[in-house]
Formats: C-alpha cells, sequence, structure tokens
C-alpha cells in the first residue's frame, strides 16, 4: 500500500462518517424516524441500499473463493435473488405497507399470533450474530490482513466502533444513505479490479484456454458436493425466499418506503445491480485460479488485493469498496436488531414506555450489538475457510420452516397459528440438530444409518427436505384446529384487495397505471437482461 493508497482509504471513512452524521442531524426524536426513516424512503434509495446492505465482506471472499475452486456455479445464489426481489415487490410490498408494522415478526404476530412474532424476532437475532457480524468481521479480517497488515481484533474493533458511532446517533436514515454512498466504492472497486484482472488473463478466451470447461458450467451433477442441481433448482429458492422476503435485515427498507410503487421499483433496481455479482464477484475467483494456480479455500481475493495486480492509487479503491461492504452490511444489521429487540420485545414486556423511553432503549440495544460483536471475535478465527458454503448451511438450516410458515400464511387463509407454531417448533429444532451435529461433529455419537444420512445429506437437499417436513406438519395441524377469524387476518393474506394497493391513496388513478406500466416493462426488461447474459456467457 502507496501513500495515495492511504489517502483514498482514509477519504472513504471520512465520506462515509460525514455523510452518517449529516443524516442524523435535525431530525426528530421519533421511533418510526428513527427505526423507518420516517415511512419516506424513495425507490432509489431503497434499490441502492438493498444491494449495499446483501453484499458484505464474505460475498468478496467467499464467491472469489468458491469461484476459484468450483467456477461460476456459485453465481446462481446472486441471480436466483432477482426472482425473490420480484416476488417481494410484486407480490409481498403492498401487504408490508398495508399492515404499518415496523419487523417482520409484528407481521406474523398479525398474521397468526405472539409466539410466531417472538421466535422468528428471536431466531432473527441469533442469525444475526452467527451469520452477518461474525462472517462479516472474519472475511473482513482475511482481506485487511492481506492488504494492511492488520490483525483480526484490529480491523475488527475498527469496522465496529466506525459503523457503529453513525448508526447510533443517526438511526435507519444514516444507515441507509450511508449504504448508497458506499454501494458506489463497492460497485467501482469490484469492476475496477475485475478489469485489471481480465486484462492479465487475456479476457474469458484466456480463462477458457487455462481453465476445465467444469468452471464455466452453472449447473453440477447431482452428486456435486456443493451445488447439485436439484438442490440448485428447488432448494436455493428456499433460502431466497427467506432472506429477501421475511428477513428484518432486507425487508425493513421495504417497510420504510413511502409508497408501494416505490418498493416495487426500488425491488426492481437492486434486481439490475444483482446481476453484477455473477462478473465482479465470482469472475476475480476465476481469475485468481488463472494466476495463483492451486489456490484453495477464501485466499482467491486476498491474493488478487495483496498481489502486484492493481497499481497504486488503484488499490486503495478496491481496499475501500470492500470496506464499504462490510460497513453497510454491519450497520443494517445493527439497527435491524435493534428494531427487533425494542419493537417485539421491549415493547411487549413495556406497552406503555413513551418514544423517548423507546429511543433510548434502541439507542443502547445498537450499542449492545457493537459490544456483541466485538466479544465474537475470538469466535471468528474458528469459522470454516469455505464460507461462503459455511454461511449457506447455516442459512439452509434456519430458513425454510420460516419460508414454509410464510409463504403458506399468506396465500392459504386455512393456516392457523396453531399449525404456524407447531411447523417453526418442530422445523426448528430439526434444523438446529443438523446445525448442531455439523459444529460439534457428533458422528462418533450419532452411528447408526439414519443420523449419518441425516448429518451427511447435502444442506440444500437438507433445506428441501426441512421445507416439505414443515409445510407437512403445518398444514395438518391447521386442518385439525379450528381456523382464525377471517376478518382478523385479511389484511394480512395474499388477495386482489391488497394487491391492489400501488401507491399512496393521494396518488391520482392514471399515475397509479402509469407507475405499474413502467414496473412492468422493468421487470420484462430485467427478465430479457438476465437470460440474454445467461445466452451469450454460458
Amino acid at each position: 500500500m502507496e501513500y495515495i493508497d492511504l489517502v483514498i482509504i482514509f477519504g472513504y471513512f471520512v465520506t462515509v462518517m460525514f455523510v452518517g452524521l449529516y443524516y442524523a442531524q435535525n431530525k426528530d426524536e421519533a421511533v418510526e424516524d428513527y427505526f423507518l426513516a420516517g415511512r419516506n424512503l424513495g425507490w432509489i434509495a431503497i434499490g441502492v441500499s438493498l444491494f449495499a446492505t446483501n453484499i458484505s465482506s464474505e460475498h468478496f471472499i467467499g464467491l472469489a473463493g468458491m469461484g476459484s475452486t468450483r467456477g461460476f456455479a456459485v453465481g446462481l445464489f446472486e441471480w436466483l435473488a432477482i426472482f425473490a426481489l420480484m416476488l417481494l415487490g410484486w407480490v409481498f410490498s403492498p401487504i408490508f405497507i398495508k399492515s404499518k408494522v415496523f419487523t417482520t415478526p409484528e407481521f406474523f404476530g398479525k398474521r397468526f399470533n405472539r409466539g410466531t412474532q417472538m421466535y422468528l424476532s428471536g431466531i432473527s437475532i441469533f442469525s444475526y450474530i452467527l451469520t452477518k457480524v461474525t462472517v462479516s468481521l472474519f472475511a473482513g479480517g482475511l482481506l485487511l490482513h492481506a492488504i494492511l497488515g492488520w490483525d483480526m481484533y484490529t480491523s475488527a474493533v475498527i469496522m465496529l466502533v466506525l459503523t457503529g458511532i453513525y448508526t447510533i446517533i443517526g438511526g435507519y436514515r444514516s444507515v441507509v444513505y450511508t449504504s448508497v454512498v458506499q454501494a458506489v466504492f463497492l460497485i467501482l472497486g469490484a469492476l475496477v479490479l475485475t478489469g485489471f484482472g481480465l486484462s492479465e488473463v487475456g479476457g474469458f478466451s484466456g480463462m477458457e484456454k487455462e481453465l476445465s470447461a467444469d468452471y464455466f458450467s452453472l449447473f453440477k451433477p447431482l452428486s456435486d458436493p456443493n451445488f447439485p442441481w436439484i438442490g440448485i433448482v428447488f432448494g436455493a429458492p428456499i433460502l431466497a425466499v427467506w432472506y429477501w422476503c421475511t428477513d428484518q435485515y432486507i425487508v425493513q427498507r421495504i417497510l420504510s418506503a413511502k409508497d408501494v410503487n416505490a418498493a416495487r421499483r426500488g425491488t426492481l433496481l437492486a434486481g439490475f445491480l444483482k446481476i453484477l455479482p455473477m462478473f465482479i464477484l465470482v469472475l476475480p475467483g476465476l481469475i485468481a485460479a488463472v494466476l495463483y494456480p492451486g489456490i484453495t479455500g477464501d485466499e482467491a481475493y486476498p491474493k488478487l488485493l495483496a498481489g502486484n495486480l492493481l497499481p497504486t492509487g488503484i488499490k486503495g479503491l478496491v481496499v475501500a469498496g470492500v470496506l464499504a461492504a462490510l460497513m453497510s452490511s454491519l450497520a443494517a444489521c445493527f439497527i435491524s436488531t435493534s428494531t427487533l429487540f425494542t419493537m417485539d420485545f421491549y415493547r411487549h414486556f413495556q406497552p406503555t414506555a413513551s418514544e423517548k423511553k423507546l429511543m433510548l432503549i434502541a439507542r443502547l440495544a445498537t450499542t449492545a450489538m457493537v459490544v456483541i460483536g466485538i466479544l465474537c471475535i475470538p469466535v471468528v478465527k474458528i469459522l470454516s475457510s469455505q464460507i461462503y458454503i459455511s454461511l449457506q448451511g447455516i442459512q439452509a438450516y434456519i430458513s425454510p420452516p420460516i419460508a414454509a410458515v410464510f409463504l403458506l400464511g399468506t396465500f392459504w387463509k386455512r393456516i392457523n397459528e396453531k399449525g404456524a407454531i407447531w411447523a417453526l417448533g418442530i422445523g426448528g429444532i430439526t434444523g438446529i440438530s443438523r446445525l448442531t451435529m455439523e459444529w460439534f461433529d457428533n458422528t462418533w455419537f450419532f452411528n447408526s444409518i439414519g443420523m449419518q444420512w441425516f448429518y451427511q445429506i447435502n444442506f440444500l437437499h437438507f433445506a428441501i427436505l426441512l421445507f416439505g417436513l414443515s409445510i407437512m406438519v403445518m398444514t395438518l395441524v391447521s386442518i385439525l384446529t379450528t381456523t382464525q377469524y377471517p376478518g382478523k387476518i385479511k389484511d394480512y393474506i395474499v388477495s386482489s384487495t391488497n394487491l391492489s394497493i400501488l401507491g399512496s391513496e393521494e396518488t391520482p388513478s392514471f399515475s397509479l397505471r402509469q407507475n405499474n406500466r413502467l414496473n412492468i416493462i422493468l421487470s420484462g426488461t430485467l427478465l430479457f437482461v438476465l437470460i440474454g447474459i445467461w445466452k451469450i456467457f454460458f
């Protein structure tokens, strides 16, 4: 790293802190403003922040790492997200916005009961600590150690403290608008590295000469240990529905939209941006495989940055992009956890708490997440070197019951609170059992054929089976018990009435039709571009 590189990195920090603190000024001390930016976000802020929040340091490390060993197949997770985003925008955003909830667990609570709300909120906070804070710090630590020589503790503390400052002070508005700035650094830095890498290896034709055809195949055989085609086609969408349509970490942007049109168009913008990771995050892994034969695990992206591929000045820009990815995701994690704890737990036990008291609890919860992140640093060091697969595996064990309850619960009014609770309970225990066995490798104890199969089945195949089990339990229990009162749940069910809400009540009907027509055109264009890229490159 040369002096000019360090100046660029410092400039990035200054820019982000300025934007974060600027949007923290002169704002009303209201819960809705702190958690949801006053429910007034436009579509550009929603779309760009969705992308920046989703792409964290583990994507740089994990996608490039898997690309260097398995090729483009891992990028299908990113492209399948586009369909989940369209589902969120077209089907679920009208219902979420109409419900006027602060959190997705609160939506579950209104559709079913408090038990489902508390379960989902608790499991969400647990998963954020497990999959977002620790994994992001681990991936960011690897990169910063390779580039700047910082140890894991130094890099983690700096990132946590800087991100925590503007999140605690400014709340959700600061988080969203800093993520827009961070997305610019993220995309620009990743594009620059990919461009220099392609030039070094002689473009796609150069890679095709050096790498086997398996690297360029999107669908792997059924026996593939990581990406069997059945798992990708049927299992990965389950994870995508949970992440993009039910996770507070993502859906909080939809709840903050000024109207349904802003939410819908924002998801489409995010869909266009989700085309990029295949080329700016997975492709660098293939480039690293050509430049550094024999590279393994998650070494690909750090090796590209630490080597001589990038000239002075450009390296600083790329590093700033990685830092932007890490900080945007950490900030989203902090504010989402604060919202869940304050609105789903504290407000439930203290229903008469004033706005001022809720704001205090919100900031204390955010501070607690910063402290928890620092305490998790020793755990970070023991994470798997296949970081992206580890992350997807954890999500495969947690998400299927939640996705099943959400999908069936919003499309079928016969599903009741007892069916939802039983599905979440049995499905959750089954998933946590698999995760526990994987962590502690208890095969010496569970030595029966059935338990060995349970432990060793591919994580995507496991997600499919767990999703099916959850649906079966939920349907059976719901049919055998009394139904909920229809008037209570009508606003939380997918229906023509709910889907017809295209904007605010003040918007003229002709504007609604124009917005809807443009969104249809954008949706068709997005699918056309995706299919076109697929045919050209694969």
